[in-house]
């Protein structure tokens, strides 16, 4: 298998990246990785791990796509972009996935301008990941690819979602819920009342409508909603638990019998903030085009990089592609 990964975009630079890529290379014999991005700054860093660069092939540009460039003006004239390359890399047969984790807008336009859509799906939708509290997953999807949806829309994210836990993630009857305001059938606005009967009649484990304060229950496997309201819905769920972990901390070092206290819970919250951080999961599937996609957390470190590749690995080997047009196109 071979994969492209845009090196560009991160918080902690191209050390994190190349760190990453090494792991799944030394991993994986069966891998080939192109990583485009600033040539001397990553074989510096390759330099620095040892690593001789067996399967692995830099490609150095010598632009690079900002957030606070337009989406689709910067894929459109930034063509020797670390990123516009590797969507370029991705468009070849030979190449199977892309990771970044740069700009998410770009990403997304890159994915529509470059790769296209799957046949039968009206939209793609990027599908990120949460832990719970019984340390399980819940996915969301849609979570800021689609702003406003139709109902057609959320139909196929929860079979494109469907196909993607039952091939990759092994679930073999994901608990799929619809985003809404209440858990009875009539309660929603007025796509939530569309579409809720139309997920009714799929052949998917549809559990009905949850409420957000539910998401990290871990009674579900994967939220079907529009973009805005999961990108709501996610940046709420993460901005919660970073303030919680905040205010436990202070509350710590507030006195002395708390931080005694700590003493004998130390492991019990080393458990809990290795639960919760995004570095010990991957990044957000761009599901729905041609070829597969992960964006991952712009902070992200070696491990999560890794773990993102690694979820391309695994996507590719369950022949995702096919399954979510096998999927679409037979409902």
């Amino acid at each position: 298998m071979k994969f492209v990964v845009d090196s560009f975009g991160g918080d902690h630079g191209v050390s994190e990246v190349v760190r990453g890529v090494v792991e799944i290379l030394n991993k994986y014999n069966d891998v080939e990785i192109i990583i485009t991005g600033n040539e001397p700054s990553i074989k510096s860093e390759l330099d620095a791990l040892g690593y001789s660069g067996e399967r692995l092939t830099v490609v150095h540009t010598t632009e690079f796509i900002t957030n606070d460039d337009t989406p689709t003006s910067a894929i459109r004239t930034k063509l020797d972009s670390s990123l516009v390359r590797a969507f370029d890399f991705l468009k070849q047969d030979d190449v199977d996935g892309l990771l970044s984790l740069g700009s998410t807008g770009a990403i997304l336009t890159g994915g529509f301008m470059k790769i296209g859509r799957i046949k039968g799906v009206s939209r793609p939708a990027l599908c990120p990941t949460l832990p719970t509290v019984n340390g399980r997953s819940v996915y969301i999807m849609d979570c800021g690819a689609n702003m406003d949806c139709k109902p057609e829309n959320l139909v196929h994210f929860a079979l494109m979602g469907n196909a993607y836990l039952q091939n990759v993630k092994g679930i073999e009857k994901p608990r799929i819920a619809l985003l809404s305001v209440g858990t009875e059938e009539h309660k929603g606005n007025e796509l939530v009342h569309e579409v809720y009967p139309q997920l009714k009649d799929l052949d998917i484990n549809f559990v009905g409508n949850m409420e957000a304060r539910d998401l990290l229950s871990g009674q579900f496997d994967l939220i079907v909603c529009d973009g805005f309201s999961g990108n709501v819905l996610l940046k709420s769920a993460e901005g919660a638990i970073l303030s919680l972990l905040s205010v436990l901390k202070s509350e710590i070092k507030s006195s002395f019998w708390s931080k005694i206290g700590y003493l004998f819970m130390k492991k019990s919250f080393r458990n809990v903030k290795n639960l919760l951080d995004y570095n010990n999961h991957p990044g957000a599937v761009f599901m729905g085009c041609k070829k597969l996609i992960v964006k991952a957390h712009g902070s992200s470190k070696h491990t999560s990089i890794a773990k993102s590749i690694e979820l391309l690995y695994e996507s590719q080997k369950s022949n995702l592609i096919e399954k979510i047009s096998s999927s679409v196109n037979s409902n």
